[in-house]
């Protein structure tokens, strides 16, 4: 049975969700405090990329089952089932600051509290919160309206950026952390068309094992990524090739092949803050989590040790090189640049007196909003390269895999290319006459 909710806070998680959610049938109030990324979202327009998601937020605006608005009242008296999807930024010791989640179940309770609401509304914590969260909402909204029947719940999203539409309406498991059998039933009912009893299944266990739960699933992707990375400096040392060894671990079906790529390390708005937020609430715990802190550590060596090696190829010093670089966003098929490793590259070279030109299909305009005019922003791929000493690839978007060489070489100084996503074989750049230098595998050097 189709519902009334309200998704609370249109960023990455709320906006996908919300979508995802009215095309399943659900009428969804989408509520911001930002008025004009809403009078955009009510004309159609996506305000991030993700593949899939504006063609679907304009058919669910088109038939009424997607409405927007900066009126946390009106979402509140009409919606049964409230989704807090709001920012849990890192506090300076990497803890999530959960202030806006509180806050936001603070005005919710005082609405029900003063419109006299008297149905039953339930708040989920959608958004990655510490473990706890739930129980501190449950508390606040108790206080502050005891009278009324509020529900506390928490729902972790698992979505990946470039693939959030598809892992939201299949996703591979939805998580439900609450022990009320009749908030149970009522999402089991909403996400009823998402999952089935085989390959897909909904989880129900208590609030903090499924907060935890999502904060575990992050840091061990993180890891993995992590323990690629760490592996790839060995192979360096040793002769062998990254590449082989990811191909020959990854069939193992105890391992799987995802996760599992070498390059400049992960970023984006959750592996980052999550790893150190787990990190953190586990030394208050007195429990600390040894593996997840030299996660953090480890990415963060694999961009030095790669800016190191660009400037040991030219003499020590790349004060006045020109760089090309390819890709902006933290990953392909997303504008975003929170945390990318590209923004972190940059940040390394220009320090030491480099100029870089720099071009993305999707993330310049983001780029733009954060680096401004530090850097130079090409027309194409092509113009990156133009006056270069050498390219360097940051984000392997796919329309870098198959390029014109020959433009490539008429393009830049010396042929030198730093591929730190390894899109391409050592081999065959030595064939096509490039000096070439990847993660985790023998360089080219003609």
């Amino acid at each position: 049975m189709a519902r009334t909710i309200a998704i609370i806070g249109t960023g990455y998680v709320g906006l996908v969700s919300g979508v995802c959610f009215a095309e399943h049938g659900n009428t969804v109030w989408c509520v911001d405090v930002d008025q004009a990324k809403l009078e955009r979202l009510q004309r159609g327009e996506a305000v991030i990329y993700e593949p899939g998601l504006e063609p679907m937020l304009q058919r669910n605006l088109h038939e009424g089952r997607l409405l927007f608005t900066n009126d946390l009242s009106q979402a509140v008296r009409h919606a049964t089932v409230l989704f807090l999807c709001l920012p849990t930024p890192p506090d300076a010791d990497g803890a999530a600051d959960v202030r806006a989640v509180l806050e936001t179940a603070e005005r919710i309770a005082h609405i029900v509290r003063d419109e006299g609401i008297d149905q039953l509304r339930i708040v989920v914590t959608r958004s990655t919160v510490p473990v706890g969260t739930a129980a501190m909402v449950r508390e606040r909204v108790h206080a502050l309206a005891p009278a009324a029947d509020i529900r506390v719940a928490s729902n972790p999203e698992f979505m990946s950026e470039g693939n959030a539409v598809r892992e939201t309406l299949t996703p591979d498991r939805v998580v439900i952390g609450t022990r009320d059998p009749e908030v149970i039933a009522m999402l089991q009912e909403l996400y009823r068309p998402f999952v089935n009893n085989y390959d897909r299944p909904l989880l129900v266990m208590d609030e903090k094992s499924a907060e935890v739960t999502k904060y575990a699933a992050n840091a061990f992707l993180a890891l993995r990524i992590s323990f690629m990375n760490e592996l790839s400096v060995y192979c360096d040392a040793v002769g062998a090739d990254i590449e082989l060894v990811r191909t020959g671990i990854g069939f193992d079906p105890r391992i799987g092949r995802s996760y599992l790529h070498a390059g400049l390390g992960f970023g984006g708005s959750c592996l980052p803050k999550d790893i150190r937020a787990l990190a953190q609430s586990a030394r208050q715990a007195g429990t600390p989590l040894r593996l997840v802190e030299h996660t953090w550590q480890i990415n963060l060596d694999q961009l030095r040790r790669f800016a190191d090696r660009i400037r040991q190829r030219f003499g020590g010093t790349i004060s006045g090189r020109r760089f090309g670089l390819w890709g902006l966003a933290f990953k392909p098929n997303t504008d975003d640049v929170r945390e990318s490793p590209a923004h972190k590259l940059i940040a390394l070279l220009r320090a030491e007196g480099a100029q870089i030109c720099a071009y993305d299909p999707e993330a310049m305009t983001s780029t733009r909003r954060v680096l401004g005019d530090q850097i130079e922003y090409a027309s194409d791929m092509y113009a990156a390269l133009e006056g270069a000493d050498a390219l360097i690839i940051a984000t392997e978007w796919a329309e870098f895999r198959n390029p014109d060489w020959q433009r490539m070489k008429s393009c830049l100084h010396g042929n030198i290319i730093f591929d730190g996503r390894n899109l391409w074989q050592p081999s065959e750049m030595e064939q096509l006459g490039f000096e070439y230098h990847s993660i985790g595998r023998r360089s080219v050097v003609p």
